[in-house]
């Protein structure tokens, strides 16, 4: 397994992370994601361990905590090995403070989580959204304390605009809190919104993108093609309208060049579209979900070869959007940008 450095810290993680939005199964939305238990979680972590992918992702809504109740029995003996990522920020009640940033929900969110992964600690902490209502300063103190309690080691953000993500890091650097060193974005061949602001921020800031549904939503499986539409037991079948927005012909060009890919590598779509992710500027770990073992161990496949660049620029034709303003504006100009993104195509 290949680690690389977290952003501009000195953490190093695995190109490839579990997800658990599989774990536990509890109510209607995440009982069509599986309903993983915690001996099957405990297999499934094993085979991890054993390939070198020893970060393990949650988050405190995955199947209302359930997930990290599963995570925590799973991981008990062998915490020394891994490291355990988790998210906050969204609902978890009906109170008025059962959600969003504030210091009042964060620190109670922080120890219910710790309870249910039967953890002292959590080596990532990531802000599951963008909270628009409490002050950036008052999130970051309240996350330097808890990291100064060492309840957390790293903390990070996920779903941010650029310029929320920008404002934190500034009042970071200006009061001495903490910086964010990750961002779990939304990224695939399918959706490259990421790469307009996102990616020259992260590059800029030292920030690493955690790669969330990497896989475009499970389109890119190449369970979907012009002639077979998604099947009972998909993610596109059982939750339909859920996800990023996506054009469908768009995607079938996209599964005709990673066919193509895939043929001439031996490997897999799916290993193809990941492998691809791990070729792009600032991505540090890829959030894989498996509700089997033959699911996981085709996605560890992805790691220990290369696409070459040859096939990265086939891919990427086949997954080209026109830029938005002002990003196809600065593409005339590209002696301005060096760094190969966003304004330079």
């Amino acid at each position: 397994m290949e680690y690389r450095r977290l952003g501009a810290s000195g953490l190093r993680v695995p190109v490839l992370s579990l997800g658990t939005g599989t774990f536990g199964g509890r109510g209607d939305f995440f009982a069509k994601w599986g309903a993983t238990d915690a001996e099957g979680a405990s297999r499934l972590i094993d085979v991890c361990l054993d390939h070198g992918l020893s970060m393990f992702d949650s988050a405190d809504i995955y199947s209302g905590g359930l997930a990290e109740e599963i995570l925590g029995h799973a991981i008990k003996g062998k915490r020394d090995r891994l490291l355990v990522s988790t998210k906050v920020t969204f609902p978890t009640g009906d109170g008025p403070n059962d959600y969003g940033s504030s210091r009042q929900h964060l620190i109670e969110a922080v120890e219910r989580s710790l309870g249910r992964l039967g953890c002292d600690h959590i080596d990532l902490l990531q802000l599951h959204g963008q909270d628009y209502n409490t002050p950036v300063e008052e999130t970051l103190a309240t996350l330097d304390q808890l990291v100064r309690e060492g309840k957390i080691r790293y903390i990070g953000a996920s779903n941010f605009s650029g310029w929320h993500l920008m404002k934190s890091l500034a009042t970071s650097d200006r009061y001495g809190y903490p910086r964010h060193v990750a961002h779990q974005a939304y990224y695939s061949l399918l959706n490259r919104d990421y790469e307009w602001e996102l990616m020259p921020l992260g590059l800029d800031q030292g920030v690493g993108a955690v790669v969330w549904s990497p896989l475009g939503w499970a389109r890119l499986t190449g369970r979907i093609r012009r002639d077979r539409p998604p099947q009972p037991g998909s993610r596109e079948h059982d939750l339909p309208g859920t996800g990023p927005a996506f054009d469908e012909q768009r995607l079938f060009t996209i599964v005709d060049a990673l066919d193509a890919v895939a043929a001439e590598t031996g490997k897999t779509i799916p290993q193809v579209a990941l492998n691809w992710l791990l070729q792009r500027p600032t991505v540090a770990s890829l959030v894989i979900g498996a509700r089997t073992e033959e699911q996981l161990l085709e996605n560890i496949g992805a790691v220990g070869w290369a696409l070459t660049p040859a096939q990265v620029a086939a891919l990427d034709a086949a997954s080209d959007v026109p830029p938005p303003y002002p990003y196809w504006h600065q593409r005339t100009n590209p002696e301005l940008n060096d760094r190969g993104v966003a304004g330079s195509s």
